[in-house]
């Protein structure tokens, strides 16, 4: 486990993601690791035909999800462009739990440095929680990072 060599840190671009991702650039300094990180881009629904066939809905679903792949990974570059750590970086599509486990195990990770957004009550239930998922189904050690209630914002 100790030494960590290789640490994953997924981000959504929020304000406690990054302040993960400050914390899992510190550990990968401190342990001279590589440091991954990952942007999942949810799947999206498929548009339904409308009922009246005189209408036509044209969006291209592939061409928006690459377009989106791509101000994703030029958000990540920015990002990492400063860091002084071997950093990698990755965007998949798909549910954001899952993804992350199979990056984790794919890329052979020892450590996921997540960011937990903190939601109680009825929001947990109806939007469920990353970053509980992945502490539940990670087969490494998991870091989730709780951000002040002001980088909730």
């Amino acid at each position: 486990m100790l030494p960590f060599k290789r640490i994953l840190c997924p981000t959504d671009f929020s304000e406690p993601a990054l302040i993960a991702l400050k914390d899992a650039e510190e550990l990968a300094r401190h342990f001279a690791a590589e440091l991954i990180v990952a942007h999942v881009i949810p799947p999206l629904p498929v548009p339904h035909s409308f009922p009246d066939p005189q209408e036509s809905f044209n969006f291209d679903v592939p061409l928006f999800q690459q377009e989106l792949a791509i101000k994703a990974e030029q958000m990540l570059k920015d990002l990492v462009a400063h860091h002084k750590v071997g950093t990698r970086t990755m965007v998949t599509t798909g549910e954001a739990a899952p993804e992350i486990l199979r990056i984790a195990h794919q890329e052979h990770v020892n450590l996921i440095v997540i960011a937990s957004h903190g939601l109680t009550g009825w929001r947990r239930l109806v939007f469920g929680s990353v970053a509980e998922k992945v502490v539940r189904q990670a087969t490494c050690p998991v870091l989730t990072i709780v951000a002040p209630p002001e980088a909730e914002k």
